[in-house]
C-alpha cells in the first residue's frame, strides 16, 4: 500500500515512513538509562553521603562532650570514676562515650592522686556503624562496618 506525499508528489510506503520516524525510540530507552544511572551513580553517592553524615554526627558528638568537660569540669580532676558518671549524663545517646581516660603530664601516664602533673588531657572514643546499600565491599573493611573515632583534648 502506498500513498502520495503531499509535498513531493511521489509515492512512499508506510514501512519506510515508520523507520524514519523514530520519535518513540527515546521513550523506550529512557527506563534503561534511568535504571543504569540510579544503580551506578546515585546509590553509591547516597551511600557516601549517609556515611559522611554519620561520621560528622559522631565527630560533633565527641566535640560537644569535650566542650561540656571544658566548661564544667568535675570537682576531682584526678578521679576518672567521677568523670565516667558525668560522661554518661552529658554524652549523646546515639554515640556513647567509651574508653575515657585522664592523662597527666607529657609522658601520657594516667592521672592518679600522686600523679597530677599539668598539663592534663582527656581522651575518649565513640563508635559509628555504617549500613551501606551498595558500597559494602569498600566501606566495610574486614567484614565490619563499625569504626571507632578517638578524641583527645588538653583541658588544664
Amino acid at each position: 500500500m502506498s500513498r502520495v506525499h503531499a509535498c513531493r508528489g511521489r509515492p512512499i510506503n508506510r514501512k519506510g515512513s515508520l523507520l524514519r520516524d523514530q520519535r518513540g525510540a527515546v521513550a523506550f530507552e529512557m527506563p534503561i538509562v534511568y535504571l543504569f544511572l540510579i544503580m551506578t551513580l546515585l546509590l553509591p553517592m547516597a551511600d557516601l553521603a549517609i556515611a559522611g553524615f554519620q561520621y560528622i554526627s559522631a565527630w560533633e558528638a565527641l566535640r560537644a562532650f569535650g566542650q561540656s568537660i571544658q566548661y564544667s569540669p568535675p570537682p576531682d580532676v584526678t578521679s576518672a570514676s567521677t568523670w565516667k558518671t558525668a560522661a554518661a549524663a552529658k554524652a549523646d545517646s546515639k554515640y556513647p562515650i567509651s574508653n575515657f581516660q585522664i592523662i597527666c603530664g607529657e609522658g601520657g601516664a594516667a592521672c592518679a592522686p600522686g600523679n597530677d602533673i599539668p598539663p592534663r588531657y582527656y581522651s575518649y572514643t565513640t563508635s559509628v556503624t555504617l549500613n551501606p546499600m551498595v558500597l559494602t565491599s569498600i566501606l566495610c573493611t574486614g567484614g565490619s562496618c563499625t569504626y571507632t573515632l578517638p578524641y583527645s583534648e588538653r583541658f588544664q
